[in-house]
């Protein structure tokens, strides 16, 4: 039996499972998955491993909310094009990197272990520098769904500062390799609970200079999230500016 397969390719019973997914998700119940987090750093750090060997020893790490796995994502976000397993997933519809949206769901999934182990300054952190490169890579529509309010509430003047410099590219009319606006439309959405003044800021910004259809009906979810008179006065922008999609859209929100 390989390394990779004593790890992820056997449950904590010692079967054989066809889904590395099993035995991650697994884990999330099961404490027995500890006495693997010495392997799964080696394989992490073995610069000799198979890329995807090594992405899925850190998508364990961090979905078990081990600091190791936090500390992966973090090292991974501040060069992108450099991490060792970049480009080993591809989205079919932008035909780009899809590994960061996958780490962010690990991110996302490790909240209650990260509660248990005393690791969710870690967590929030490694969110943090995934939001910092939100202008450049590609979420999979993932990452503004993931942020918890309290995540939010820490990393908001990260999300800011993204949605204004990923403005600012869309201001400058240079083709973007996915769908910049909706990304940043999902970012100003998972404001909206926190700051919902912020959110329809943020998303007014991107949208001056992007209203595509999909921008807009993703624009929606800031008037269903929050409730308040500058969500209202959004939804009248978007019922003008909107197809009748978009409007019947948000009137179902309202």
């Amino acid at each position: 039996m390989s390394r990779f397969d004593a790890l992820l390719g056997t449950d904590f019973d010692g079967q054989p499972v066809s889904d590395v997914e099993d035995v991650i998700y697994e884990a999330l119940d099961d404490p027995r998955h500890r006495e693997r987090v010495p392997g799964l750093v080696d394989l992490l750090n073995d610069q000799s491993a198979v890329e995807r060997e090594r992405f899925l020893a850190c998508v364990a790490l961090t979905t078990w909310a081990e600091p190791a796995g936090f500390d992966a994502v973090i090292d991974a976000a501040r060069d992108p094009e450099r991490a060792p397993w970049y480009d080993i997933l591809i989205d079919r519809k932008f035909s780009v990197d899809n590994t960061f949206a996958q780490l962010s769901l690990a991110v996302s999934d490790s909240d209650v272990l990260a509660r248990e182990k005393e690791t969710r300054l870690s967590r929030t952190e490694a969110f943090r520098s995934l939001v910092q490169i939100a202008d450049r890579e590609y979420f999979d529509e993932k990452l503004g769904d993931l942020l918890d309010e309290r995540t939010v509430a820490d990393v908001l003047p990260d999300i800011r500062e993204v949605v204004t410099r990923g403005t600012t590219k869309l201001a400058a009319r240079r083709p973007q390799r996915f769908d910049l606006a909706t990304q940043l439309v999902d970012l100003a959405a998972a404001v909206a609970p926190v700051d919902a003044a912020t959110a329809v800021s943020l998303a007014q910004d991107v949208l001056s200079h992007d209203a595509s259809h999909r921008a807009l009906v993703h624009a929606v979810t800031i008037v269903q999230r929050a409730k308040t008179p500058e969500t209202r006065q959004f939804a009248d922008y978007l019922i003008t500016v909107g197809d009748d999609d978009v409007r019947a859209q948000v009137k179902q929100a309202l």
